[in-house]
């Protein structure tokens, strides 16, 4: 790769944020180097989703046709359905002008984007322990086989348990990490056995959310409809959220009984398709918490899970990463940007990305309650709906290319 730019670049992660980000810099000749703690690029085996925003960022980024080719790009309309009963339907989500979401297996994902990467620059089995300040401005990453490596620039996309987090809001502050009282159960069905075993719910049109009491469930086709990929939620909502870590393995496989038992009672679909998640995995979701005000300091930034975990409520968590590396990428590729550039760069990039990724966070957490309260003594159905109506407007409507440019429009003078 001809080198375009003075400054290298170290990625720290290679999730779905780190390899975008990888992806992004090899196509615009910027020096990178990005590395993963695990012996491969490697995600848990289950679906993501991607709201219209996240599928407008992998098509502003050429992405979009390497990672949509067994699930093309759909309108992305939730229905909510009861989770009891019939199942009957609770609210239908209005579909808008360039609405199209995407639902993908993660390591789908991965594997899309992996043959883009220089592998001369990919380090595996690198877990970055810490991350210190040169003199020189430059940083130095620090693994935990006892290896360094130095960087101008250092992309923190490490997720929740992120490392460089931490030498962001500083080793002798609150770690800004929450246990949120909710787990999550996911798992993978084909949908062609869901048929057979009698669900008549019809599975592959659009996304469902089953709502109920205390738990909810959301279901999405993947791999061209042929996969059901499911997470059902449990929280307990009185629980207020305090600064702790839940205390053992954050995700442990629990048998299946452990999650029928939790939604005992619910309509016969939803059971038969919670009956059919064998070994199901529990995760204990974690959020950040506060918020991040900043998602920099001095040259290191953060992305994604690193800068704004969040409950996944509004499908949005993914998007909102996608949608850092995005900006973050666009403005290091910009030609005026340079080593001498870079703290301005990531000043424009923090005046812009946390205030919308925080938002996102905070209703994320506040849909949450509102799926989890209809039934015998919450909403009803009239007022569900007007809870509901209008929630996804401010994710999925969002205008990235317009955030882009006002980034610039800091970065070269107006503002900074």
């Amino acid at each position: 790769m001809v080198k375009k730019k003075d400054f290298n670049v170290a990625i720290v992660g290679g999730g779905v944020c780190g390899l975008t980000c990888a992806a992004t810099l090899e196509k615009y000749g910027i020096d990178y180097a990005i590395f993963e703690a695990a012996p491969k690029f490697g995600e848990v085996g289950a679906g993501v989703g991607f709201g219209p925003n996240a599928v407008r960022v992998l098509k502003e980024l050429d992405l979009l046709d390497r990672i949509a080719t067994e699930n093309s790009p759909v309108e992305r309309s939730f229905v909510f359905i009861s989770g009891t009963g019939e199942h009957e339907l609770v609210h239908k989500y209005a579909r808008y002008p360039n609405s199209l979401g995407l639902g993908v297996y993660r390591p789908d994902f991965l594997d899309a984007l992996a043959p883009l990467i220089d592998p001369s620059v990919t380090h595996f089995s690198k877990r970055c322990i810490s991350v210190s300040p040169q003199v020189s401005g430059r940083h130095t990453l620090h693994f935990s086989d006892g290896t360094t490596y130095e960087a101008d620039l250092v992309v923190g996309a490490d997720g929740i348990k992120s490392v460089t987090r931490d030498a962001v809001v500083g080793l002798d502050q609150p770690k800004h990490l929450s246990y949120t009282n909710t787990v999550a159960y996911r798992g993978l069905v084909p949908i062609e056995t869901l048929k057979a075993a009698g669900v008549k719910t019809d599975l592959v049109t659009t996304p469902l959310c089953w709502v109920g009491m205390g738990k909810h469930l959301i279901t999405f086709p993947i791999q061209a409809a042929k996969t059901l990929n499911i997470v059902a939620f449990v929280a307990d909502h009185a629980l207020p959220l305090q600064p702790i870590e839940w205390p053992s393995a954050w995700v442990e496989v629990v048998p299946e009984e452990e999650l029928v038992d939790q939604f005992e009672g619910w309509g016969n679909d939803a059971m038969t398709i919670l009956r059919h998640m064998k070994q199901p995995s529990k995760w204990h979701i974690h959020a950040v918490n506060p918020t991040l005000p900043s998602f920099i300091r001095e040259n290191i930034v953060l992305a994604g899970d690193a800068a704004h975990g969040m409950l996944p409520h509004l499908g949005a968590g993914a998007g909102q990463g996608l949608e850092d590396i995005f900006v973050l990428c666009r403005l290091l590729c910009h030609e005026q940007t340079n080593a001498t550039t870079l703290q301005s760069v990531l000043k424009a990039y923090n005046s812009i990305r946390p205030q919308r990724a925080n938002m996102v966070s905070e209703e994320s957490s506040r849909m949450g309650g509102i799926y989890d309260n209809f039934g015998e003594s919450g909403y009803d159905i009239q007022a569900m709906q007007n809870q509901l109506r209008g929630m996804w407007e401010p994710v999925w409507q969002h205008d990235i290319v317009m955030e882009v440019d006002a980034a610039l429009e800091l970065l070269h003078g107006k503002i900074i």
